[in-house]
Parts: C-alpha cells; sequence; structure tokens
C-alpha cells in the first residue's frame, strides 16, 4: 500500500510518543491522519501540527471507540491503515510485600493495552473490508499494532504488561489469517527501549545507561525508527501475520 493523500489513517495513542512520530511521518507522506488519545491538549496540538484530525477516544469503552471512527470517516473516509499505539505501563510484582498483585491494575493494563487495540483493529477491519480494493492484488487496508520486548524478555514487575504485550503479538497471525480473505494485512512491532515520554523524563545518565544495554546501535531508540517500519510495512505486500521486534538486538535482564 502506498502512502498518500488517498490514503485515511488512524493513530491510536497518537498524541506523544510513537504515535506521535507516526502521526508526523503519515502526514509528510500525504495521509489524513486522525488521532485517537485520552489526552485533549496533546491531541489538539499534534493534530494541528500535523494538519491532521484529534478526536478524544478512551479505547476500553466501544462507545467511544465507535464514535472516534464515525467522526474520523466523516472528515477523512474510511480508514485504509490502522496504528494501534495507545498503551499504559504501571509496574507491580505479583506478589509485593505479602500483597498480592492489585487485580483492578492487571485488568485495566489488558483492557487497555490487549482488549483495547482487538476493538480498535476489529472495527476497523469491518469498515476496510467492505471497501473496494486498492490495488491488484486485493489490498483492502493494513492494521499494525504495538507489542514490545517485554511480550518475550517481561522484567520483574511487568507481569500484567508483558501479559497484554504477549497477546497482542498472539493474537496477530490468527487475526491476519481471519483477514486474509479481505485483504487486510496485520502485523505488529514490539519495541526495545525507546525515546517515550516516560524515558525521556528520566535523567540523560540513567536515559544513557539504559541505551548501552543495547548491542547495536548502543543508544535508546527513535520514535521516528519505529515510524519507519511503519512506513515500510505499509508499502511491502508481503508482510503480514508477523511481529518484528525493533530492539538493535537487545534481550532484557530480569530487572
Amino acid at each position: 500500500m502506498q502512502l498518500n493523500q488517498t490514503i485515511a489513517a488512524v493513530v491510536t495513542g497518537g498524541a506523544s510518543g510513537l504515535g506521535a512520530a507516526t502521526a508526523h511521518m503519515l502526514a509528510r507522506e500525504g495521509v489524513r491522519v486522525t488521532i485517537f488519545d485520552r489526552d485533549k491538549e496533546q491531541g489538539e496540538a499534534t493534530a494541528e501540527e500535523i494538519g491532521g484530525l484529534f478526536v478524544e477516544v478512551d479505547v476500553t469503552d466501544q462507545e467511544s471507540v465507535e464514535t472516534g471512527f464515525a467522526a474520523a470517516r466523516h472528515a477523512h473516509g474510511v480508514e485504509r491503515l490502522l496504528v494501534n499505539c495507545a498503551g499504559i505501563a504501571p509496574v507491580a510484582k505479583t506478589v509485593s510485600r505479602g500483597e498480592p498483585h492489585p487485580m483492578d491494575m492487571f485488568e485495566k493494563v489488558i483492557a487497555v493495552n490487549l482488549v483495547g487495540s482487538f476493538r480498535c483493529t476489529s472495527l476497523a477491519a469491518a469498515s476496510m473490508a467492505a471497501q473496494e480494493p486498492i490495488n491488484e492484488d486485493g489490498a483492502r487496508g493494513v492494521v499494525i499494532s504495538t507489542a514490545s520486548v517485554a511480550a518475550f524478555d517481561g522484567q520483574v514487575g511487568q507481569v500484567a504488561y508483558a501479559a497484554s504485550k504477549a497477546g497482542i503479538a498472539g493474537m496477530t497471525l490468527p487475526i491476519a489469517r481471519d483477514l486474509s480473505q479481505s485483504g487486510i494485512r496485520v502485523m505488529t512491532i514490539a519495541p526495545g527501549i525507546f525515546e517515550t515520554p516516560m524515558l525521556l523524563g528520566l535523567s540523560q545518565e540513567v536515559q544513557d545507561s539504559l541505551g548501552k544495554q543495547v548491542p547495536f546501535p548502543s543508544r535508546l531508540g527513535r520514535a521516528s525508527e519505529y515510524a519507519q517500519l511503519v512506513k515500510s510495512i505499509c508499502e511491502n505486500e508481503m508482510l503480514n501475520g508477523e511481529t518484528i521486534r525493533l530492539d538493535g538486538a537487545i534481550r532484557m535482564a530480569p530487572r
């Protein structure tokens, strides 16, 4: 799928971080971009920067997501690309100081990261499938979700986050198979240690220390590099049903 002004895209979690970098990249390619996020102030600012649309959406709420897609389609037409970047990453051990993991926290992480990604995927795919193909291969759209190396190398305190991201990786192939007859490709990116708002809030010393853990290049990943992979996935029709680690060959230690 070539990225140009004929393509409409939705980026969840697009107000900042990996999602914002993706929204900027898509806008530079001429794509009509809608950002879904709960951060209204930052979301509106990012949308203004790229000439796109912001809709305040909670991916854990069915009505909110449906309303968001309706607004996006009214403004830009049916999306041919969905990039799921919305996510949270609280830290808690299975047992800490004799107390069990807070179940409300675990359930919220699963609801946002895993169920939220699937909810947006299913709703977008239903609309994509009803459209005419956009090329001779019969392609109708692309869905890209965001896992994490934690899906494979979850660290101490990451049980909820790792479970949610492993779920995203695990559902990639069956969704791709489900949607193959509709000409919709489904991929997942599993980033390593990246320059996200959370990490950039740490001291430069800590950032440098984290970067040195990456075999090569020995630095934090850049949000633009995530966006670059999104572009490559869109343009390469044979990329389907796979999770790509984008991590500089890092394998996370227990802590």
